[in-house]
């Protein structure tokens, strides 16, 4: 097996050489995509990385930081105008992800309730972690929740992709920062690594980006801070965000759970379709454009979806809105809903004491 050094330089030539391939081709989100598949293959055939998790949170408040510059206030007055839509369409996407699983659950196609933790749309870690109390095969919840992250942005990508080939926006012209800029940048990387480092230290879910969001958010709609993002720095962010995913396969994860691949790929898929009709409803009755619609109810992950919304002519604003929303609520009430639902079949086991 190669040393770690020498898989950080493996890692990284491979990253260059898909994720360049992938903006040649101009493939949203074409960065993290390739860094992913990079991570995915190095993992698996010359062993294991870990990216530090204080890098991992530094990504996610990059990301949170890139969600606040597009929630300006026309964006927040939208929310708040329509939160009945926005609150409905992601229950739906909630509820019926725990419905799909609980049915796999009855017919037993994997083991215990693996099925009711592994297809929920979001909060991957959290449902990981509270999975193996409620008689769930940690290993294959985890290789359910991130081959959902992969399969769904990387489809997401390639839709973008389809849909952007008719109209290419034009590409936004490399500038020099001016001296004002440099000090909009100065500031938003100190909230950027307070955001961080709040949600390191009090181990946060998801906190980078949670905590950067809402106060970048907050400091933007009161004029306190003009969030200046350089495209180096966004490119790392998706790069680190990639890897994250990617490394999580290894070989003996995808040994064990080879045999309930085909029943993954279904459920997956079926979470899919819902976000779909979802899609369409949003289209024919809110007169959403389609790509808009799509990207806002993908069912994730949430960090993925932003970044090719990012780099997509779509409507930025209610895409990330409506992620944002479904990622709070899965956050807060997905793990309640799995459990409640987990204890509801006579079939599960109950939490262990």
């Amino acid at each position: 097996m190669l040393n770690p050094a020498v898989r950080w330089l493996l890692l990284l030539a491979l990253s260059g050489l898909f994720g360049g391939l992938l903006q040649v081709l101009h493939f949203p989100a074409g960065v993290l995509l390739g860094c992913m598949v990079a991570a995915i293959l190095l993992s698996i055939q010359w062993g294991q990385l870990s990216l530090s998790p204080p890098l991992f949170v530094l990504a996610q408040a990059v990301l949170g930081c890139l969600m606040a510059q597009s929630m300006r206030p026309p964006a927040l007055s939208n929310v708040l105008a329509h939160w009945p839509l926005f609150v409905g369409i992601n229950l739906l996407v909630i509820v019926a992800g725990g419905l799909l699983g609980w049915v796999l659950v009855r017919r037993k196609v994997l083991p215990g309730t693996t099925a009711l933790w592994g297809i929920a749309p979001g909060a991957a870690s959290a449902m990981v972690l509270m999975s193996e109390s409620y008689g769930a095969d940690m290993r294959l919840v985890a290789f359910m929740q991130y081959t959902r992250v992969v399969i769904v942005t990387a489809v997401a990508a390639w839709v973008a992709h389809l849909a952007m080939s008719v109209q290419a926006p034009p590409a936004a012209p490399h500038q020099a920062l001016a001296v004002h800029q440099l000090r909009h940048v100065a500031a938003t990387l100190t909230l950027m690594l307070g955001a961080a480092g709040v949600a390191h230290r009090l181990k946060i879910p998801a906190g980078g980006m949670v905590l950067a969001l809402l106060a970048g958010t907050a400091l933007q709609a009161t004029g306190w801070l003009v969030i200046e993002l350089p495209p180096v720095l966004l490119t790392l962010a998706y790069a680190a965000i990639g890897w994250s995913v990617g490394l999580r396969f290894t070989r003996a994860i995808l040994m064990h759970a080879w045999q309930a691949l085909p029943m993954v790929l279904a459920a997956i898929a079926a979470l899919m379709g819902l976000g779909l009709l979802l899609a369409l409803l949003l289209v024919l009755l809110a007169g959403v454009a389609p790509l808009t619609a799509y990207l806002a109810t993908s069912p994730g992950g949430a960090d993925s979806v932003v970044v090719i919304a990012a780099t997509s002519a779509v409507d930025v604003g209610f895409v990330m809105a409506m992620q944002l929303v479904r990622f709070l609520m899965v956050l807060l009430v997905g793990p309640r809903i799995t459990a409640w639902l987990a204890q509801r079949s006579p079939e599960l086991k109950k939490p262990k004491s």
